[in-house]
């Protein structure tokens, strides 16, 4: 990739050049499923972790759990979630927007100190398009873009997916260009925080060395 075509990935849409990764261990936590896909879900957060070479724990000291999922069928059903209005300010006019737009996905993010991602809250309204798809194409399509803040647009068009193999022998992973990306931006060379152009520059580089 050229930095011509990682700049858009990290552009604000006030045009801000901005890409956070985390700085601190993913603690997951996920609301509103069954087992067995609550162990898909933490399956593909632990492997885009380590497609990073970035760490899980147990705890997290400040929140207990600073990633967390909620899969849910109508916005509506957020506002009686206890203490998430503690989470989110300003929640109920957040849930009327997403009603209003008929969004299927919200992602909202805290930082620390130094611009690094501290927290994600991820929500899921699983309509018919989403509940159609496989969980597992679900789960590490999320886990990607919660691992670095991307661009509200960055995969509006395009899937940070793509399918390995035909047939009933093909599986999906990863687009190589965005797990390359990943992993360039956690480079321990690379900053916490990138809030110019000049570090798309320094993940072409990367991309082009690796």
């Amino acid at each position: 990739m050229t930095p011509e075509d990682i700049t858009p990935l990290f552009t604000r849409a006030d045009g801000q050049y901005l890409c956070a990764r985390w700085g601190r261990p993913i603690v997951p936590v996920v609301f509103g499923v069954e087992d067995t896909t609550l162990a898909t879900v933490k399956g593909a957060i632990e492997a885009v972790v380590a497609l990073a070479g970035h760490k899980m724990a147990e705890t997290d000291p400040e929140l207990g759990a600073n990633l967390m999922f909620f899969f849910f069928r109508d916005w509506a059903e957020l506002v009686e979630v206890p203490n998430l209005d503690r989470l989110i300010p300003d929640l109920g006019a957040l849930v009327a927007r997403l009603q209003a737009q008929g969004a299927t996905q919200y992602r909202a993010f805290r930082f620390d100190a130094e611009g690094a991602i501290r927290a994600t809250f991820v929500f899921l309204r699983m309509d018919g398009a989403l509940s159609a798809l496989p969980v597992q194409e679900l789960a590490l399509a999320q886990a990607a873009q919660v691992i670095l803040l991307w661009s509200e647009q960055a995969f509006a068009s395009r899937s940070p997916l793509a399918r390995a193999g035909e047939g009933a022998g093909a599986t999906v992973i990863l687009r190589p260009e965005i797990a390359g990306l990943i992993r360039a931006a956690y480079d321990p060379a690379m900053p916490t925080v990138g809030r110019d152009a000049s570090h798309a520059l320094r993940l072409a580089a990367r991309l082009a060395n690796g």
